[in-house]
């Protein structure tokens, strides 16, 4: 099913490989142009695919597999990828999202914790960002501001929990200027099993003080009080 897309990035890597660093960078400029001007996720999918794979190498010295690879387009699908722990998931989960971040319009990763977000940021997050992208990080301490300027990158590492409270959050807001979330666009899960089954039962609730009586309840309890039964009321 993909074996024909993998061989199309299999064609385009000794191009992409003779590249300088800063030739290889300014493919992610050629291709966020061509995203915007109305050129399909899917058409730019093998040069893509190609540059990130490229990227890595160079960056992190790890060479994604075709089997990587054709994890990266089930994901840019919308579908679930099972793989094993040391199967590269978090390698497989950069394909997708640097794909989806050349629209301009961001990207989530999701994952279960604040550690393995920070992890995955510090780590392969190299890769977009040697390719000139910007890439984010939300933690439970950060200020609303924090948080705005972290959702505005291309690719945002983020936990499901601190996700879901902004979401709330941003829809208890009562200003434009108190929201922190951009429209969302496309994410990528960590442990999708996980989040969207396990998590998922748990509840993610906002709770504060209520606000106390004003002088109309106070004034409508002493009008109650002079109804006399049989008269005012049965």
């Amino acid at each position: 099913r993909y074996n024909d897309t993998v061989a199309l990035v299999n064609r385009l890597e000794p191009e992409v490989s003779a590249l300088s660093d800063a030739d290889l960078r300014a493919r992610t400029s050629a291709l966020q142009e061509r995203a915007r001007a109305g050129e399909s996720l899917g058409s730019l999918l093998p040069e893509a695919f190609a540059v990130v794979r490229e990227a890595s190498n160079r960056v992190l010295g790890l060479r994604p597999f075709d089997v990587q690879l054709i994890g990266g387009m089930v994901l840019h699908k919308g579908e679930i990828a099972e793989m094993k722990t040391g199967e590269g998931k978090t390698l497989v989960a950069i394909l997708p999202a640097y794909l989806n971040a050349l629209s301009g319009k961001g990207v989530h990763v999701v994952t279960v914790n604040d550690y393995l977000a920070r992890r995955d940021c510090e780590w392969v997050g190299q890769v977009p960002r040697f390719l000139g992208l910007q890439v984010g990080l939300i933690q439970q301490n950060m200020t609303p501001e924090q948080r705005r300027e972290n959702y505005l990158c291309d690719i945002t590492y983020v936990t499901n929990s601190e996700l879901g409270f902004d979401y709330l959050r941003d829809n208890l807001a009562m200003t434009v200027d108190e929201l922190v979330l951009r429209n969302f666009n496309y994410c990528v899960i960590d442990e999708v099993d996980s989040i969207l089954i396990d998590e998922a039962r748990t509840p993610l609730i906002i709770s504060g003080l209520a606000e106390k009586p004003s002088d109309r309840y106070y004034k409508a309890a002493k009008i109650a009080e002079a109804f006399e039964q049989d008269i005012h009321y049965t």
